[in-house]
């Protein structure tokens, strides 16, 4: 009984050693691609390409993708989620000190704050464009993409709902509108953002142009006699 223990610990530790192991190689792998990627463009990329820039033969790429479209997704996914994660903190960490300010002050604020983890990069932006191209050409992966923005606003609608309850106000209508529009907003003033003369202009336009679409989409939770002191 005692030989049959120690030895399934010591499957239980290999299985954790190439359960890391892996994740490393797909790490790395993933970390290539981005780099190949912005510098070649999607379309004139390799598997060749990546394995070499990562420092492993194309056994290890398809030993964790089984193709380039779905690396992309595995790269958007990590992308989001971490965007996601960071929103859900932001508004957790600065909701209590936002909701003291001036009425008028807070949701511009509010869009400060979440902005700081909705990054407009210049690699990223090139290789998701360039992507998206891709995707318009073939059904199957634009319906891919289509199936993953639903699900980002799914995400984004409750995180947005509660950070504007605690600045008293509320969405008018239907959440997954509102977060198309902030999506639409983020597309549209990414490449200005990239391509302006006057970036800080740019970002500062950006702020205010999100912070008008949520002025638009929302109101007041309460009047001001009926606000909760």
């Amino acid at each position: 009984m005692y030989r049959i223990h120690l030895c399934s610990v010591e499957a239980v530790e290999q299985t954790v050693r190439v359960t890391k192991r892996r994740g490393e190689t797909r790490s790395r792998l993933l970390d290539a691609a981005v780099d190949v990627f912005a510098e070649n463009g999607f379309g004139r990329s390799t598997v060749e390409q990546i394995c070499e820039r990562a420092g492993y033969t194309r056994g290890a790429f398809y030993s964790n993708f089984d193709s380039l479209d779905e690396m992309f997704f595995a790269m958007w996914e990590l992308r989001s989620r971490a965007m996601l994660d960071g929103l859900r903190a932001a508004a957790e960490r600065a909701m209590p000190d936002i909701a003291a300010l001036a009425p008028a002050m807070r949701l511009h604020v509010v869009v400060e704050k979440a902005l700081e983890f909705v990054p407009v990069d210049d690699a990223w932006y090139r290789i998701n464009a360039e992507f998206t191209a891709h995707a318009l050409r073939t059904p199957a992966v634009r319906d891919s993409i289509a199936r993953r923005e639903e699900a980002i606003i799914a995400t984004i609608a409750p995180i947005v709902e509660k950070s504007l309850s605690a600045i008293d106000r509320r969405v008018v209508g239907d959440p997954a509108t509102l977060g198309r529009a902030l999506v639409a907003v983020h597309d549209g003033t990414s490449v200005q953002c990239l391509v302006d003369t006057d970036p800080a202009s740019a970002r500062a336009l950006r702020t205010e142009l999100f912070t008008r679409v949520l002025e638009s989409y929302t109101e007041p939770a309460h009047s001001e006699t009926e606000r909760p002191q």
